[in-house]
């Protein structure tokens, strides 16, 4: 809308400044044109002064003439009389030259004032009729700019009276939402009196009826003994023999994938045996021989909270403390999936860039390279909800016993997403392998490193959804 504002008064400037020019160059047309109408009379003036010269050199003539006539009666008064008319004619002549001189410079300057006047007339004729049509070109802008302006206002005027027409809509509204917000107000006061009421009097009631009550101090519900129930215990314990069983088979698995991947980086894309292979995975193949002091205390945390089940204790989260310590075994195998975490990716990456990688097997290595990523971060859940079921052993209030069965079913949910992207891993995995056989540097160690793979991955799959099975 300003804009167009801005446009119009600009174009109506320019209107304004070329009706000015136009003006100017008709008054100097006026001008010439009285110019040329003074040169014009002044010529005529010439023009009869000439005709009277003319006709008085006629008479001249004729008077010599006569004169010469009556010469022969008088010799002397003839020499006298053509002596006269002698001189007469000389002065004659000379006026009469200077006359026709002036009347010739007159004539010349009279055409060329005419000329210069006929072609400034065409000039500013011209450039009168291009001003015209300039002006005639801004006017229909103007025009144009104008209506559309009106249109803006109109425009804007009808979004104003709709808005005004929501304004009071909205402030109809928001009067009914003050009058229920003071209705609501005043009844929470009422409710708060008649609650204040019933704990006063609920106090009462448990002040004179209530002797002693030990569960508010930590220290004498410390001495709380649950009850003892064999049978519990021992299927407790058959629970934790099952979870080592499946904890000795994810740790086996574990080692051989790790392993089998560091012999298989050593050898693909570049064999370790003829060639030196890049610095990275030289650093990464480092990393990964020092998988098993992170992968078996998982087992030996397991053996641990396994031994600590008996028929004769009483085991809940409250007393397994062991659980504390497989926690953080499988915090430290965390710590150690994170550190080789982006040389894996590197390593990936550094595969795809190498001239025996093809379009297929460059899709199934980032396909891999989105997996390893989901299976660090499954790793982190899972370990997160580990470490809260271990808090009830060493800080009570850590976990409130009405969260247990949501970390469980977190649990379960973590060892799902874990079984699912372990499925991913082997299927991809398995693609890339039967995609490398077709390289034309693969070699049989090649071939038997993927195979072990891919049974390690199929052990720690299969291993996995035991565990889910049994959440």
């Amino acid at each position: 809308f300003f804009q167009l504002r801005a446009q119009n008064q600009v174009l109506k400037k320019g209107v304004v400044d070329e009706q000015a020019n136009s003006a100017s160059l008709k008054e100097q047309l006026k001008m010439k044109d009285q110019s040329l109408r003074k040169l014009q009379q002044e010529m005529d003036s010439l023009t009869f002064r000439n005709q009277q010269l003319a006709k008085r050199v006629e008479l001249l003539q004729d008077e010599l003439a006569l004169s010469e006539a009556r010469g022969k009666k008088n010799k002397k008064s003839a020499e006298s009389s053509s002596q006269l008319s002698q001189e007469q004619k000389s002065v004659f002549n000379e006026d009469l030259q200077k006359k026709i001189e002036e009347n010739e410079r007159l004539h010349i300057l009279f055409f060329e004032a005419d000329e210069q006047h006929k072609r400034l007339e065409a000039e500013l004729r011209t450039r009168l009729e291009v001003l015209e049509t300039d002006a005639a070109q801004h006017q229909a802008v103007v025009d144009s700019l104008t209506r559309k302006y009106t249109d803006t206002i109109e425009k804007l005027q009808n979004d104003k009276a709709k808005l005004e027409i929501k304004s009071q809509t909205l402030e109809r509204e928001a009067k009914d939402c003050r009058l229920r917000t003071e209705e609501c107000q005043q009844q929470l006061k009422n409710l708060q009196a008649a609650l204040g009421s019933r704990l006063e009097e609920s106090l009462c009631i448990i002040n004179e009826k209530v002797p002693f009550n030990d569960t508010k101090s930590n220290q004498y519900n410390a001495l709380n003994v649950p009850s003892h129930n064999r049978r519990y215990q021992l299927m407790l314990r058959d629970l934790a023999g099952q979870a080592l069983a499946f904890v000795q088979e994810l740790v086996t698995a574990l080692l051989n994938f790790h392993t089998y991947t560091e012999q298989k980086v050593q050898i693909f894309p570049i064999d370790s045996a003829t060639d030196t292979i890049s610095p990275l995975n030289q650093k990464f193949s480092q990393y990964l021989h020092e998988n098993a002091s992170y992968v078996r205390p998982l087992e030996e945390g397991m053996l641990h909270l396994f031994e600590s089940i008996t028929e004769d204790t009483v085991t809940v989260l409250e007393t397994a403390v062991k659980l504390k310590a497989f926690s953080e075994h499988l915090a430290s195998y965390l710590c150690f999936l994170r550190k080789i975490l982006p040389y894996q990716l590197k390593s990936l990456e550094e595969e795809c860039e190498s001239s025996l990688c093809t379009a297929a097997l460059r899709a199934r290595n980032m396909e891999l390279h989105r997996d390893i990523k989901r299976l660090t971060a499954v790793f982190e859940k899972l370990h997160t909800y580990v470490s809260l079921l271990a808090l009830p052993s060493t800080k009570p209030e850590g976990l409130l016993r009405t969260n247990y069965n949501s970390v469980f079913t977190n649990i379960a949910t973590s060892l799902h997403g874990f079984h699912e992207v372990l499925k991913d891993i082997s299927k991809h995995y398995s693609q890339k392998a039967t995609l490398e056989q077709d390289v034309p540097t693969a070699t049989q160690k090649l071939i038997t490193t993927n195979d072990c793979i891919l049974s390690s991955l199929v052990a720690l799959t299969n291993g996995v959804g035991k565990v889910m099975d049994i959440f």
